[in-house]
């Protein structure tokens, strides 16, 4: 085992950097699941499955498989090497520094806005039970609640993604069972009988046209947008090289029950022509599903699901933003860093500087927020960020290709299968999917944003690593 391959902790469980391996298995496996699962999938199914019937499946499938590849890319580099604390570590190792760079600040900053919009979708849900409190009120409070929690311990964030996810899990499971009881017992709804066979009702590939189908691509990859973060918690997992395989290998179980399983259970409960596209959490069809079954309280019971949903997501966001500039400011330190000491980690091994920076950038969304109008310039940079996330992915391909030509490469290792043909067709499933930003307004001028966003930070990274290079020779 050559020195990069070596797991230096001390008899604390600390990492030779002061981090800890304070994440068990129990804590990693259900934190990969709350990664697989999103918030569309309660709020969303509706619109997701109007748009193309149920072909929407051979969707979600798909898009499931390809990130799954990229899961076993990046689990194969983090396998050899779990010291790490983020996964753009290896695109700064294989693909250069300038790369390292423009990946890790294009990473921190897309995860800043997607937690901009996190905090805003807290707001919105908790208006359900409080329409009448000030949204910058309940943002902020939420923001301080999970920014504590981070700061105690890594076992404390990790305990809460457990109860999370424990949460979202139970939701989907009655929902499923619910269909089968239904289904078996030949329950009448206002859409009809009960049965699977409605599923195929009037089926097409394509009902709403060629184009719609080719767009629900985007729409389901943002489903699965994150699920790269159980990666990010390897360096303080105990026993990473058993836990990581398993967390990796069960993302395409999880992907048949959690998203497939749910969305057969709606289809063969309500036709899929028949289910509202709104969007709002009255017209969910998880909760016109539990209403149907006698649960009057559905509504506000989905809202509570979909509002942990919202949390779990902002509180592994607040997670990974600051073990990325934690990194960033030990890789690519400046005054600012320097000055606020976010290399500094606290007593229990957390990189609380680095948290708190970026809570309070995130806690910026709650005062710009009041101003008229900022809303649809929030949408349109959140959808810029998520080229630039296709472009990250892009990347960590490319790095694990060179990974398996460099020295570095673990032959026995936790390896990519056919990674010769699974690597490229990963590559090009992600081109694909970016091209499909283009065909609607609503993620078109994003994602000329995003290619703004490309062309400048990777200019930038170009000319302030070249200087670098001029002056080591």
């Amino acid at each position: 085992m050559s020195k990069k391959q070596k797991i230096h902790i001390n008899d604390k469980g600390e990492l030779e950097n002061g981090m800890v391996r304070g994440l068990s298995n129990r804590h990693v496996q259900f934190i990969a699941i709350a990664g697989t699962i999103g918030v569309g999938l309660f709020k969303g199914a509706g619109s997701s499955i109007s748009l193309t019937g149920p072909s929407i499946i051979f969707v979600y499938l798909l898009t499931g498989l390809f990130m799954y590849f990229m899961m076993r890319a990046m689990g194969e580099m983090l396998y050899q090497d779990p010291d790490q604390h983020t996964f753009i570590n290896f695109i700064s190792r294989y693909l250069g520094p300038s790369w390292g760079y423009f990946s890790g600040w294009s990473y921190w900053i897309s995860l800043i806005l997607l937690g901009m919009a996190e905090i805003t979708a807290v707001g919105d849900y908790m208006h359900f039970w409080f329409p009448n409190l000030p949204s910058w009120i309940i943002q902020l409070v939420f923001l301080v609640g999970l920014t504590s929690i981070n700061l105690i311990a890594v076992k404390v964030f990790g305990e809460t993604e457990f109860w999370f996810a424990m949460i979202k899990i139970v939701a989907i499971l009655a929902l499923i069972a619910t269909a089968i009881i239904m289904a078996l017992t030949g329950f009448q709804t206002d859409f009809g009988k009960v049965q699977i066979s409605n599923i195929l009702q009037n089926f097409q590939v394509a009902p709403n046209g060629w184009m719609s189908f080719i767009a629900s691509f985007q729409m389901v990859f943002f489903a699965y947008q994150a699920i790269e973060f159980v990666g990010i918690t390897v360096s303080e997992t105990a026993n990473p090289r058993k836990v990581l395989p398993k967390a990796i290998r069960e993302i395409p179980s999880r992907i048949l029950i959690f998203y497939v399983g749910s969305l057969l259970a709606i289809m063969s409960i309500i036709p899929w022509n028949q289910l509202s596209t709104s969007g709002s959490v009255e017209d969910s069809p998880f909760v016109l599903v539990f209403q149907m079954a006698g649960f009057k309280w559905a509504a506000g019971l989905i809202n509570f699901v979909i509002l942990t949903s919202a949390a779990s997501a902002l509180n592994s966001t607040l997670y990974s933003t600051g073990r990325h500039l934690y990194q960033l400011s030990h890789e690519a330190p400046n005054k600012l860093m320097t000055k606020t000491k976010l290399q500094a980690l606290s007593h229990t091994g957390v990189p609380s500087r680095a948290i708190i920076f970026s809570a309070i950038i995130i806690a910026g969304s709650a005062l710009v927020g009041m101003i008229p109008g900022i809303q649809s310039a929030f949408q349109l940079i959140t959808a810029a960020s998520s080229g630039v996330y296709i472009t990250i992915y892009l990347l960590t391909m490319w790095a694990h290709l060179r990974y398996r030509q460099s020295s570095d490469f673990m032959a026995n290792g936790y390896l990519m299968p056919r990674y010769k043909l699974l690597n490229p067709l990963t590559m090009i499933f992600m081109l694909f999917v970016f091209g499909t930003l283009f065909l609607q307004v609503d993620t078109r001028y994003g994602v000329y944003g995003s290619i703004v966003w490309i062309i400048c930070l990777g200019f930038v990274s170009y000319r302030r690593f070249r200087k670098q290079a001029k002056k080591d020779i």
